[in-house]
């Protein structure tokens, strides 16, 4: 009796318990059935676009992209796209004066670009994200949300450029790539112009002030601001050529005994968030007091966040500094 009575109770169980088994399948089939229909498109609707960590089936016409890093957001707010959301700088605490006049607080907070917020970006249903900086794991997590694409960073010289165009070609707004970079390369005919007739020949450093106990540095001629003083006519130190030991050398660190590494004409201090004290340090020193440039009082602070690096608008920001620094415009 007890036998059957057991019987009885567990073939109902078993039952359910294999119509939920079968329920779990049928979600997890259209779960995957969703990822693919979100990260690889009908050929029709997209183009495959190859990266450094695979190829991606972009849309043709991507509405609500997601940035997960300041230079990628820089590319593309200066082709003229809005992004819906963007991670924040991991060292500002807001954005730069590169995006100024671009509506940036309309644009969504992911977080920090070390540590997204996945859920925010699931909730936002976009349909790209692009980024310079991620992981393969990144990767691998974004993919199954929307098509993701993974930019080339080119810190030295003037790669940017070419990750402005690339950025242009994902987007399909290579014309509008072209045109930014036309603008800028005509801004810097100008300025390069106005410094020959006004300046003449002018040797003028770029450093890095970092938070804490940290060097600062010099940026070669081979970095992001370096590059672009170059461009507009102006000369590096003599010094600081001779400490460039490749052109693969973007910055060479500098200790309180060689802060001599940073005499110039005209030197722009970059200062990171709270490098103030460490700046203070240096500017205390006797050694700096030293300076050429420390004597004629011809060094301005300016913000790390867009001359250390980043893309088109960062670029053009150097430009304005540049404009009102050595020329006094407003």
């Amino acid at each position: 009796m007890m036998k059957n009575q057991l019987h009885l109770c567990i073939q109902p169980l078993f039952l359910i318990a294999l119509f939920l088994l079968w329920i779990t399948a049928c979600d997890i089939q259209a779960i995957q059935k969703t990822d693919i229909s979100k990260t690889h498109l009908g050929s029709s609707e997209c183009r495959v676009i190859q990266h450094e960590l695979g190829e991606t089936c972009v849309p043709l016409q991507p509405q609500r992209v997601i940035v997960t890093d300041e230079g990628a957001l820089d590319a593309v707010l200066g082709i003229g796209l809005q992004p819906i959301a963007a991670a924040e700088s991991n060292l500002a605490g807001s954005r730069g004066r590169q995006f100024a006049g671009k509506k940036i607080e309309e644009i969504i907070s992911i977080g920090k670009s070390s540590q997204v917020n996945i859920e925010r970006i699931v909730q936002l249903h976009p349909d790209l994200i692009l980024g310079f900086y991620f992981t393969a794991d990144n990767y691998k997590l974004f993919s199954q949300i929307a098509p993701t694409v993974k930019l080339e960073a080119k810190y030295l010289k003037d790669g940017w450029k070419d990750s402005l165009r690339e950025v242009g070609e994902i987007l399909g707004k290579t014309e509008q790539a072209d045109d930014a970079l036309a603008q800028y390369q005509q801004r810097v005919r100008q300025l390069q112009k106005l410094i020959k007739e006004k300046l003449g020949t002018m040797e003028v450093s770029a450093s890095r002030f970092y938070a804490g106990l940290h060097n600062p540095q010099f940026d070669t001629i081979f970095s992001f601001s370096g590059w672009i003083l170059k461009e507009v006519g102006l000369s590096a130190p003599r010094h600081q050529l001779q400490a460039t030991t490749s052109p693969d050398t973007y910055f060479v660190l500098v200790s309180l005994e060689r802060v001599d590494l940073l005499d110039a004409d005209v030197l722009f201090a970059m200062l990171d968030p709270g490098a103030e004290e460490n700046f203070k340090k240096y500017q205390k020193s006797q050694l700096w007091q030293l300076l050429k440039v420390a004597k004629n009082n011809r060094v301005y602070t300016v913000d790390s966040g867009y001359w250390y690096g980043g893309n088109i608008l960062a670029a053009n920001a150097i430009l304005d500094d540049l404009y009102r620094y050595l020329l006094g415009a407003s």
